[in-house]
């Protein structure tokens, strides 16, 4: 037994055992402690941008000479605005920026003065080509589907590309239409809609010439589409390049959108069809996949490649292993080609389809004509994407090339993904219109739209999809926005019809 205040003495090995866990602590500790530093700084970084887009956002709302549109409150998101489309000019202007605008001499014409889409970035990337304007370069905007995933906001009569969706003054198309002009002009700019939405286009695009809207007697998917505007512009100009771009994509970053562009169109005078592909931010479950191949070696299109094969929406495992690659980009849909180059595909490939648009482009231009044939062959004529049409097989056999691109893109295919483009205050829903009619109390996430001008109210729900129009109501989550669709379908079928 011990004596009196003396400690018993500990044996080696359990010393050995309590220094190590005493050092793993240690460890622990540390880690802990670097974490909560690490975490501090994050924090700080986020409040630091915070304000940072704060002040960016007051300079865009109030600072904007040259954007003459309509302020945010003055369109709720369902009001499409309908202002002048602005001439694009030559020399860009960063919103970011204070620019003092040229004066212009009475003495010749006006110098060109470039807007840009007031629904990019312009991130000020450089342009490598001289001149924007590119000769001999088509565009194609084919407007159509009813974007259904965004009902009751959205409606066949009055479809998403027509609704300005993220509270800037311009509607979707109208962005588009915006992006675009630079590089072609409205005498080489087209416009390819269903007859219900021709009224809306017109108002919306008033420098769209009347003969360059085609307009398609019902929807027969983007084949036809872009093969009808193909077909027609081939015979008004053999040697014309045509680029297809959705009239209902978002996209930031207006300079890197054009410089791929750009090289897209030099490589497609190569007699390849291009796509341009979406460098993707997260393993989407929605959206096809271009799998790259090798370097084409182009010296005025540095970043093209071979298109390798074309993959359909994957599941979310797929997805992780395509990102995990990074040899695959995201499928946006946006195609350039030779028009006779595409012609020829689709003779080889889908030759019925083919013969029925050359048939319609052969009296175009006779209106009467025109309404007698398209009468007769449009009903009969093949339904069927662009890419299951020409794109996959012509890949297969080394015919497509992709110009891998760094701006920002979303189809907005649902309200999730809408979203993400408005802005919100700290763990407060997003609000599409007055917000001053959205009053929330431990509410997180999720959009609310209140378009029927009456007051929405929510206390402690998260990530709500609520859209509030004056003859419908819709409640869901952003977890099943991609889901609405099928509620649309059944709607339909109970007999809500006029609803949709």
């Amino acid at each position: 037994m011990a004596p009196p205040g003396h400690l018993p003495s500990i044996p080696a090995g359990q010393a050995n055992v309590s220094a190590g866990v005493e050092g793993m602590f240690q460890q622990i500790l540390q880690a802990v402690q670097k974490s909560h530093i690490e975490i501090a700084d994050l924090r700080q970084e986020c409040a630091e941008l915070r304000l940072a887009n704060a002040s960016l956002e007051r300079q865009i709302r109030d600072g904007l000479q040259y954007n003459f549109h309509v302020s945010r409150t003055a369109t709720p998101g369902f009001m499409t605005p309908a202002p002048p489309s602005p001439q694009l000019r030559a020399a860009k202007l960063s919103p970011f920026l204070s620019h003092s605008l040229p004066t212009l001499s009475p003495s010749g014409p006006p110098e060109p003065i470039y807007r840009p889409s007031p629904l990019g970035d312009n991130a000020p990337t450089a342009f490598p080509f001289g001149t924007r304007d590119i000769p001999g370069f088509y565009v194609v905007i084919p407007a159509g589907g009813a974007g259904t995933r965004l009902w009751p906001l959205s409606r066949e009569g009055h479809p998403k590309f027509l609704l300005d969706l993220t509270l800037k003054g311009r509607s979707l198309i109208q962005a588009t239409w915006d992006r675009l002009l630079p590089l072609s002009s409205s005498a080489r700019t087209t416009v390819v809609a269903g007859p219900g939405h021709v009224v809306a286009i017109n108002e919306q695009l008033p420098d769209l010439l009347a003969h360059n809207l085609f307009t398609e007697p019902g929807p027969k998917d983007s084949m036809a589409a872009i093969g009808l505007a193909a077909a027609v512009l081939a015979r008004r100009d053999p040697g014309a390049v045509i680029g297809s771009f959705a009239a209902d994509h978002m996209i930031s970053g207006d300079d890197a959108f054009l410089s791929a562009v750009a090289e897209a169109v030099e490589v497609a005078k190569k007699d390849y069809l291009v796509t341009i592909g979406i460098a993707p931010s997260h393993p989407s479950t929605g959206f096809g996949y271009v799998r790259l191949g090798e370097k084409l070696g182009m010296k005025e299109a540095p970043n093209a490649r071979l298109v390798s094969s074309f993959k359909e929406k994957p599941d979310a495992r797929t997805a992780a292993s395509y990102i995990a690659t990074g040899i695959y980009r995201w499928n946006a849909g946006m195609f350039v080609t030779k028009a006779t180059f595409l012609l020829e595909l689709l003779k080889e490939y889908k030759p019925n389809l083919h013969d029925g648009l050359a048939k319609i482009a052969d009296v175009w231009d006779d209106e009467s004509a025109r309404h007698a044939v398209l009468s007769e062959i449009w009903p009969s004529l093949e339904k069927i994407p662009i890419d299951n049409a020409v794109a996959e097989p012509a890949a297969a056999e080394g015919r497509v090339a992709v110009v891998p691109a760094t701006f920002g893109w979303d189809d907005v295919g649902d309200f999730s993904s809408l979203a993400d483009l408005l802005p919100a205050e700290s763990n407060q829903p997003r609000v599409l219109g007055d917000s001053n009619l959205v009053v929330t109390e431990q509410v997180a996430g999720g959009i609310v739209v209140p378009g029927s001008g009456r007051l929405i109210t929510c206390l402690g729900v998260d990530d709500l999809v609520i859209v509030d129009m004056p003859d419908t109501l819709l409640v869901t989550t952003r977890a099943r926005s991609q889901e609405v669709k099928r509620l649309v379908k059944k709607t339909r079928d109970a007999g809500w019809k006029h609803l949709l």
